[in-house]
């Protein structure tokens, strides 16, 4: 197989963003230049040495920089900017995000978003700046991947577990579970708008969003089919952004083009997708999980 420089170097700035450092950083641990980094990562070509040690600066394999088989992350910043590098070369996506897809979530979800991830840092964590900083990277890198799709025109196809949806609706869009009740409230209300953004989009139909409902209960771990005319990727991850807590800090992506589990994947989306409520069946379905919660009678009352 023909190694791809090019890929390599987007793997290369995946993992360097993931382990927190800068170019200036990289080049003085390697003892070259700041511009061999740019060009490396542009896809210039790399000696063997060269990748060695950078793989263990990065922490990681020569194997995973240069793509054979599986491409494994601990880090959220790196899983999340190697899905927007990937996405830029797809067709099409199929992805289930729980508790949904951020692509299809409204421009006021960030300030909500950033507020669940603070709140969900552990104690252990004494830099609580750096970790500001390094949520700030991932809500940054999500608003480009979100951005790229209404740009590009990606087709998206997103699974949304309604299980999911009435626990969010309940608990709010929380980090913890110890909120004053005043601001537990405004995060069940900050959940409810964006179901309401979702039964907007089902009904607005927007080209190359098709959005299915699962009414049965699916694994935790989240799946993204990345489709294009020369490669089909695989990524799976324990990341959550929201849902019942979130979770960017434990467990390990992983990304993979292998024909197998590519196949299987590809068949689980296809069998949840037949069977998923869709269109008018999926609205008048999230309305009832809606009224189910009170949260959208919360939301009248105070409006009024």
């Amino acid at each position: 197989m023909a190694i791809d420089f090019n890929e390599i170097g987007k793997r290369l700035k995946a993992y360097r963003l993931g382990r927190g450092l800068t170019t200036d950083e990289i080049a003085e641990r390697l003892g070259i230049s700041r511009a061999a980094v740019y060009r490396i990562e542009g896809g210039e070509v790399v000696k063997t040495e060269t990748l060695e040690r950078l793989a263990a600066v990065l922490e990681t394999s020569v194997a995973s920089l240069l793509g054979t088989g599986v491409e494994y992350y601990s880090s959220s910043i790196s899983y999340f900017e190697r899905m927007r590098q990937i996405e830029e070369q797809s067709d099409h996506v199929i992805a289930h995000f729980p508790p949904l897809s951020y692509l299809l979530t409204s421009d006021e979800y960030p300030i909500f978003l950033k507020k669940t991830l603070v709140e969900a840092l552990p104690l252990y964590v004494k830099d609580r700046k750096k970790a500001e900083l390094e949520i700030d990277t991932i809500i940054s890198i999500l608003d480009e991947r979100k951005e790229a799709r209404r740009r590009r025109g990606l087709s998206v196809v997103n699974l949304v577990n309604v299980p999911e949806i009435e626990r969010w609706l309940k608990l709010g869009v929380v980090g913890r579970f110890d909120l004053p009740a005043n601001e537990l409230n405004k995060r069940r209300m900050a959940a409810c708008a964006e179901i309401e953004h979702l039964i907007h989009l089902i009904g607005r139909e927007p080209m190359g969003v098709q959005i299915g409902l699962i009414e049965e209960t699916l694994p935790n771990l989240t799946f993204q089919i990345f489709g294009s005319s020369e490669r089909t990727w695989l990524g799976l991850s324990p990341f959550r952004l929201g849902g019942e807590l979130p979770n960017i800090r434990i467990g390990v992506a992983m990304l993979t083009a292998d024909e197998e589990p590519v196949r299987m994947y590809g068949q689980l989306a296809n069998e949840l997708w037949l069977r998923a409520r869709k269109g008018t069946e999926a609205v008048s379905l999230l309305r009832d999980v809606l009224d189910r919660s009170g949260v959208a009678k919360t939301r009248v009352r105070k409006a009024s």
